[in-house]
This record gives structure tokens, C-alpha cells and sequence, in this order.
């Protein structure tokens, strides 16, 4: 029987060093913008809660880099003007493609220090590895640039698969690559609802990366049937 782990990326693996908003306002700021990172964090939460799902279903692979592109861009124009200071913007297209970019590149993300342990247990184990995540396609380089892509047999994203978690259809895509059924599958992130909620759904053994600590809102507790996988690192998982 193979078993295979998926992961989630961001927010599982690693994450963004500081805030959204620091990095945002720093590079505002060689645009000749002034805004406070707070403000902007929260403008960018704002947005980006409010966005819908990244995922093209029925689009050509080639179109998905523009379009992946320009669903960031109206994401990040909506954080500022949220936080009143987009109309400060001489060009604004060129700020976004530099912010862009930069997010594509290993500088503004670090890598959870539990994660190469466990990827190494695992790869030892004989465990197949996996991504499925929400993210566009600029985490192919992230990955790489991180040391993290060699670890990984498939990678899956929603704007290539058609669908975004919790959907179902996204963990079926990955389990396609992999040959193997729900069942013989484990799927690991830090997002209750897409990463908990949609693998459960969608027939997998679901573990909440629960790095936080959060505590689960009474709705959110009665969509559990029996106990919570849960942890609050990678690498006190044992399989």
C-alpha cells in the first residue's frame, strides 16, 4: 500500500518573514509611498478575504501566468486603496510587477524550523511527498529557491488544477498524480477550513497544523466527527 503525505505551502512550510505589510510598505516606499505596515497588513487582509478563489477552471495552461498575475494585482490595489493611498501611486503597474517578483524569490519567506526534520523522517520512512496548495505558480522558484522542491514527488495548485481548497476537486488532481486512493492519503496545513475541513471532505486523513494554538469557535467544532487531529508542529508527527 503507498501512502502518501500532501502538505499546504504557505503557512504550513514556511511563511513570510515579518508581515504582508512590511514587505508591502517597504517597497511602497522606494515608489516614493508612505503608509504605515500595520495599516496596509491589515488593508491587505482585508482584500484578500474578500477576493474570490485563484483558480482559472477551463483556461489554457499558457494563460494562467497573466491571469494568476492580475488576480494579485487587483488584490494588492484594493489593500491601498482600503488604506486611502493609492491614488499616491505614479505607476502603479510597475510597483505591483516589482512586488511581485519579489515575492517569487526566497528573500521574503523563511522556512518553519520543524519542517526539513520531518521531511527527512518521512523521505527515510519511504513515505511519498506531496504539495497541494493554494498558491500561483511563482511557488515552483519559492520552493527551490528554499531548498524545499526536491523533498516534493508532485506539486498541485489551484490555478492549474481548476479549483482551490477546500473543493474537493484540487485533492483529487493531487491523488491522480500519486495513483492512490483517499484513503492511502494524509493531508497536513495550518488552514482549519481549506486545508482540515476540505481534505476531510474530500476523503482524506485531514491533520490541522495548528501552529497558533488556536481555539475553535463552536460552528467550527461541530463539523468534527469524532476526535480533532490536530498538532502544533510537523515534526511531532509519527506515521
Amino acid at each position: 500500500m503507498k501512502q502518501v503525505i500532501f502538505l499546504d505551502a504557505a503557512g504550513t512550510l514556511f511563511d513570510v518573514r515579518g508581515s504582508v505589510g512590511e514587505a508591502y510598505a517597504k517597497t511602497a516606499r522606494t515608489f516614493g509611498v508612505e503608509v504605515a505596515s500595520e495599516q496596509i497588513h491589515e488593508a491587505f487582509m482585508q482584500s484578500f478575504s474578500s477576493a474570490t478563489p485563484m483558480a482559472f477552471p477551463g483556461v489554457e495552461t499558457a494563460q494562467i501566468p497573466a491571469l494568476e498575475f492580475a488576480w494579485w494585482q487587483a488584490v494588492s490595489a484594493k489593500a491601498f486603496q482600503i488604506a486611502g493611498v493609492f491614488d499616491r501611486f505614479s505607476d502603479f503597474p510597475a510597483f505591483f510587477a516589482q512586488l511581485y517578483t519579489y515575492f517569487a524569490t526566497a528573500e521574503p519567506w523563511f522556512v518553519y524550523p520543524d519542517v526539513v526534520p520531518a521531511l527527512n523522517k518521512w523521505q527515510q520512512q519511504g513515505i511519498e511527498l506531496a504539495v497541494i496548495s493554494n498558491f500561483d505558480s511563482r511557488l515552483y522558484p519559492v520552493l527551490k529557491a528554499l531548498n524545499l522542491a526536491e523533498y516534493f514527488t508532485s506539486i498541485t495548485i489551484s490555478t492549474e488544477a481548476g479549483a482551490a481548497k477546500p473543493k474537493s476537486q484540487i485533492f483529487e488532481v493531487a491523488l491522480q498524480k500519486h495513483g492512490c486512493t483517499a484513503g492511502d492519503a494524509v493531508h497536513i496545513g495550518d488552514s482549519f477550513k481549506a486545508d482540515y475541513w476540505g481534505a476531510k471532505a474530500a476523503g482524506l486523513k485531514a491533520i490541522w497544523l495548528n501552529r497558533q494554538q488556536e481555539e475553535l469557535a463552536a460552528e467550527k467544532l461541530a463539523f468534527i466527527q469524532g476526535k480533532l487531529e490536530q498538532c502544533s508542529r510537523l515534526d511531532f508527527l509519527l506515521f
